[in-house]
């Protein structure tokens, strides 16, 4: 009798806490918003000022596509997750 009480009271307030961690996160996108919209701001930057330059050339193209790629993805779904949060 008293190991159901103890395990039942246990269980109870482990759904409890549970319960009141997911109200209070939101998921991991909207953390980092500022930080992927600057960075993503300055590789484009970069990205633009060097290609004027005489030292140009497709790997350095690429390894910029490679860095800024991720950060647009992660932006237009932040950007999709605040919309779906106003509506």
């Amino acid at each position: 009798m008293l190991l159901s009480t103890i395990t039942s009271s246990i269980i109870s307030s482990s759904a409890i806490s549970s319960s009141a961690i997911s109200m209070l996160t939101t998921p991991g996108l909207p953390q980092y918003g500022a930080t992927v919209t600057i960075g993503l701001i300055a590789l484009l930057s970069l990205k633009e000022v060097l290609s004027a330059s005489e030292k140009w050339n497709k790997y350095l193209n690429n390894s910029f596509n490679l860095a800024i790629v991720p950060l647009l993805f992660s932006f237009v779904a932040i950007v999709f997750f605040k919309l779906l949060q106003i509506i």
